[in-house]
């Protein structure tokens, strides 16, 4: 593949699929400066994966094994660059899709999926993208039916996480 070809493919997948990278980022990133790292990482991973995509699953499924793979390392690697950094408000979500709006619910949403566990935050946003549990158990890396426990789970959580906040 010609660096031009993977040039045109990249910004293809960063224009049709920047709501994934959106989602991810959000989720994964404390605040906005960590934000646009991990975004910058996973862009990198994205242009690096271009050359060995094959068509064997959706641009979409292999964006979001991308980015979460990439979130994944990169949360573990910044949470041991973070012990004994003190007045880090992990609450400040604040990379927006450039809506121009703000929504209570969304941050209130984005707040809990941040939140849960490292699986349980990734099931959640496939969910949320609408990914069946096959594919989901594919981009993970789980079993279907244990997909479906955990999503049982999460599901049950934020209902009671919001039962407190009404």
């Amino acid at each position: 593949m010609t660096e031009q070809i993977q040039s045109q493919v990249f910004n293809d997948w960063l224009k049709d699929h920047k709501g994934i990278l959106f989602k991810v980022v959000r989720a994964y990133g404390a605040n906005l400066e960590d934000q646009e790292d991990l975004f910058q990482e996973i862009a990198v991973q994205v242009w690096r994966s271009v050359p060995k995509f094959r068509n064997d699953c959706a641009v979409t499924t292999w964006m979001y094994r991308i980015a979460l793979n990439t979130a994944l390392k990169w949360s573990s690697k910044e949470r041991k660059h973070q012990e004994g950094r003190e007045g880090i408000d992990q609450k400040a979500h604040v990379l927006t899709e450039q809506s121009g709006f703000a929504d209570d619910r969304l941050d209130w949403l984005y707040e809990q999926i941040a939140r849960l566990d490292n699986v349980d935050r990734s099931l959640c946003l496939l969910l949320l993208d609408g990914f069946s549990y096959k594919e989901m158990s594919k981009i993970v890396g789980i079993s279907e039916s244990y997909v479906g426990v955990r999503i049982s789970r999460i599901k049950k959580h934020l209902a009671k996480q919001s039962e407190k906040v009404t």
